[in-house]
């Protein structure tokens, strides 16, 4: 633990924890680590349902180690999230700090991604009020953690249906053009475009003109390959995935299918690395409270859990790995 990091002198005897924005697998985990861990060590855990809303609101219930049974495995989360607009005002979170602690509570961990550590950081900051955060967000795009929770499984995910569409690529002799999830981030764009052997990658952070990626689908024709997966991050073009494909054929004369994922690469079973994920990080949330820390992040640095500053992860994004673009361009040509 750092002592340079922020820290509170509260005597905390109960925590509050919950899940905000988009859910992502994982999350169950981590909140099964965090009650089971918490009730370990001497406190009283709570639950907030549909996360700052319910906040707000009041809306907790104290969880004991039945309610958590049997959820590692199982995506979304149970106390389930939202986001709320409400909570950009102060007097909102002064009001959730009042009746956090008018019920006793005296620390928070907040499960969710950028948007959601910059309500947890004005907590701090505003109310002196003691939280930890841990990144719950498929778009593994939040800065000081090397994996956020659910960016695996979103890509595996990804993948299995990329594999499947690459079946119907080659019988038909078809490019197809697959839009994935990921925001402004080409974090899953770029894995699962290595992972599944694709003919090109388009990303937010690394343009790509529309020329270009008709030079790249006629070299591979040029080779005698009539079938080709394009990976496209949702945030790459301004006109989508459907605006890129009628540009392909009105331009180029290239006719690419396209196939938008979407919402399934959030949901499912958790893989092996976000369950584990989760509950590492679920433990470590709560023994940064208890140690006096707050206003920080559960990250990953190799092998190793580490406490991030909140505000080094809300005033800037993770970097995306240019050289691996590089990589993926020479290995499809």
């Amino acid at each position: 633990m750092n002592k340079k990091l922020p820290r509170h002198s509260s005597s905390i005897k109960a925590i509050a924890v919950l899940c905000s924005g988009g859910d992502a697998p994982g999350m169950n985990a981590a909140l099964r680590a965090v009650v089971r861990y918490g009730i370990h060590a001497g406190l009283t855990v709570y639950g907030v349902n549909k996360g700052y809303a319910g906040l707000i609101r009041g809306h907790w219930d104290v969880m004991d180690r039945r309610s958590v049974a049997n959820i590692i495995l199982r995506g979304g989360t149970i106390l389930k999230t939202d986001r709320c607009p409400e909570f950009h005002r102060k007097a909102a979170r002064r009001k959730a700090v009042e009746l956090m602690r008018t019920q006793g509570i005296g620390g928070l961990v907040v499960i969710g991604g950028d948007g959601s550590f910059r309500g947890a950081h004005s907590l701090w900051t505003e109310f002196k009020f003691p939280v930890v955060g841990i990144p719950g967000t498929i778009d593994n795009d939040i800065a000081g953690t090397e994996a956020t929770l659910g960016f695996d499984t979103a890509v595996n995910n990804a993948l299995e249906a990329i594999d499947k569409i690459r079946d119907t690529a080659g019988a038909h002799e078809r490019t197809f053009l697959v839009e994935v999830m990921g925001r402004n981030s080409g974090y899953i764009a770029l894995d699962v475009g290595i992972g599944g052997g694709a003919e090109a990658i388009l990303l937010p952070e690394e343009k790509v003109s529309i020329s270009e990626l008709a030079r790249k689908i006629k070299r591979g024709m040029e080779r005698g390959k009539m079938s080709s997966i394009i990976v496209m991050a949702e945030g790459q073009h301004s006109g989508g995935s459907m605006g890129l494909a009628k540009s392909l054929k009105k331009k180029y004369g290239i006719e690419a299918k396209v196939c938008i994922l979407g919402h399934l690469q959030r949901g499912g079973s958790p893989r092996a690395r976000d369950r584990r994920l989760g509950s590492v990080m679920g433990v470590q949330a709560v023994r940064a409270l208890l140690a006096g820390y707050s206003d920080v992040m559960i990250g990953v640095e190799g092998d190793k859990e580490i406490l991030v500053p909140l505000p080094l992860t809300v005033k800037r994004s993770a970097k995306l790995r240019r050289d691996l673009l590089e990589m993926a361009d020479i290995l499809a040509s």
